[in-house]
Order: structure tokens, then sequence, then C-alpha cells
């Protein structure tokens, strides 16, 4: 092949590779499909002008070492392993999307990346400034260990993070209690935290190496259906099948509880005070926890006027009134 058709190739990539970033980003990133459509084609023109103009990527230009032509030699490389790169990262994440991964799953397409990134940025140092990789593979690696002493704690929040998302303790959304009696929805999961939010609409910043080290308890799994176990104490005035069927009806009239599986009515103790009674129950979510119980709560006071029941006098009460002469 002739200089002349080796200099036209070279030019041609350039121009191939710098429209192909425009129009990348003209697209914008609410088009995925579109900028990967747009990634394949320009990186695959730029494949055959290669092919063709006899150029390869894995080497340094021969032809041309100085000037303007070498220039424009190292840039037509530069701008090629610029769109394979955007090519394989575009691919990864269709791949994603189309298997309907969890949000959270951005924590490994980030490593993804980062390793993809990493190997062009290698492979362009290698083969199109000619640079010596191992000797520069030894010197990252030394480079790492130090940033590795000095960062310990980022490193720990970052390395548990990936197991956590590796491991689907919780998704994006779920409800989650800490081994603290922390308690709130997951909203975002990044490489050093997790963010909470809790009923009382705060945030909760918790690092990634302290949620791991925690126990967690997942509210939304395997479904978002939450049990509630509400205790009443009646005075022992009625027998406690009527202080069940009462509370039966109580569970059955109410319209935030979930009825199947049906509620239950456990009858716990009976002593000279009170019967103890326990609501066993389901919400549709933790978020419907209060409003299910202040129903529940008020369904209790209409039907004890109705029936008759009387609620017993609460048992850290008993310690004040008067002894008995």
């Amino acid at each position: 092949m002739s200089g002349d058709d080796h200099f036209l190739a070279l030019v041609l990539i350039n121009i191939l590779g710098t429209a192909g970033i425009v129009v990348w980003h003209v697209q914008g990133s609410s088009r995925p499909n579109g900028r990967l459509i747009v990634q394949i084609l320009f990186f695959a023109a730029m494949s055959l002008v290669l092919c063709f103009g006899g150029i390869a990527p894995h080497q340094p230009d021969a032809i041309y070492s100085e000037g303007l032509a070498a220039l424009l030699a190292k840039s037509a490389l530069i701008l090629w392993w610029t769109h394979l790169a955007w090519t394989v990262i575009g691919f990864v994440h269709i791949y994603v999307r189309l298997n309907r991964k969890p949000r959270e799953a951005h924590l490994i397409l980030d490593m993804a990346v980062a390793a993809i990134y990493l190997g062009v940025a290698l492979s362009v140092m290698g083969f199109v400034f000619d640079m010596p990789i191992a000797t520069l593979v030894t010197t990252s690696g030394v480079v790492a260990v130090i940033l590795g002493l000095a960062l310990q704690n980022t490193l720990g929040d970052v390395f548990s993070g990936i197991a956590l998302t590796l491991g689907k303790a919780y998704a994006i959304g779920d409800w989650v209690q800490l081994g603290d009696g922390t308690a709130g929805r997951v909203t975002e999961t990044n490489w050093r935290s997790t963010n909470l939010l809790t009923a009382a609409n705060n945030i909760v910043v918790l690092p990634n190496s302290m949620l791991a080290r925690q126990g967690l308890t997942s509210l939304s799994r395997p479904d978002e259906t939450h049990q509630i176990a509400l205790r009443v104490r009646f005075a022992p005035t009625q027998r406690p099948r009527m202080v069940e069927e009462v509370m039966r009806s109580v569970l059955q009239a109410s319209t935030r509880i979930v009825k199947d599986p049906p509620p239950a009515v456990a009858l716990k103790a009976i002593d000279a005070i009170a019967i103890e009674v326990e609501l066993q129950f389901r919400v549709t979510s933790v978020a419907m926890s209060t409003p299910a119980k202040n129903e529940i709560i008020d369904l209790i006071h209409d039907q004890c006027r109705a029936s008759g029941l009387a609620l017993a006098i609460p048992a850290a009460s008993l310690s004040f009134l008067p002894a008995a002469t």
C-alpha cells in the first residue's frame, strides 16, 4: 500500500472517530440504544478503514515516525481504542438493561467500566506509544499498595459494598432493619455507603463496612407483607372465649390488614388482674404498620363499648395502688 493511501486512511480514521464522538454526545444519555448503534457503526467503519489501510491497532505506525503524519497515526489509534472501549461498555449496559438486573448493579457496572478503561489505557500506552507495559504494571502495583495502606477504611467500604451487592442481601426499595434497631427503606447504594430513608423521613447514611458487620433483617423479602403482633390486656370480667370472639370480629372489620393469610387471635395469659390477648395480622408493607395499628386500636375501643369488655389496669401501675388493709 502506498504512503498516500496510508496517510488518507489515517485522516479518514481521525474524521470518523471525531464525528463518532460528536454524534454520540448529540444522542444524549436518554437514548442508550441509539448511542450503542452509533458506537457500533462508527467503530465498524473505523475498523474497516484500518483493515483496508493495512494499519494494525496493536502496533505503533511503522511508516510515519515524526511530523504531522506521526501525530495523525497516534491520534487515529487512540480514537480506535477509545471507540472500542465505548462499544464494549455500551454492550455491557444493554445486557444489564435487557436482563432487568437490579438498580444496585451499578456497582458491578462501575467495576466493569473501570476494568475496560484500564485495559484500553494500558493498550494505548503499550501499542500506540510503545511503552514497556511490564514496568508500568510493576510501578502501578507499588503505588496500589501505598494507596491501599493509606485508604484502608475507604477500601473496606468499597469491598463491603461489592460483597453486599453480589450477595443480594437487599435491593433498592427494600425495607431493612439493622441489628441496632435502625429501620428504613433502601434509597441508594454506592461505592462507600448505603442510604436508608426512615419512617421519620430522615436519611441515614451507613458505611458499607459497618452494614456488612451488623445483623440485617430484610422486611421486604420474601414479599412486602409485614407481620404485626399487638398485645391487649382485658379485665377478667368476661370469659376468654368471648374476648377471643370480640377480637376476631375486630380483625375481620379492619380494612387495612391482609386477610390472606388470615389474622389470628392468641390468648397469651390470664391472672386475677387481666386476660392478655395478642392480635397477629399482616399489612401490605412496613409503611402501612402505623395506619393499620391505629385502625385496630380504634376498632377495639368501639367493640369494647359494644360488648361490655373492659381494659385491664396496666401491670406497671399496680405497684402504685394502696395496699389493702
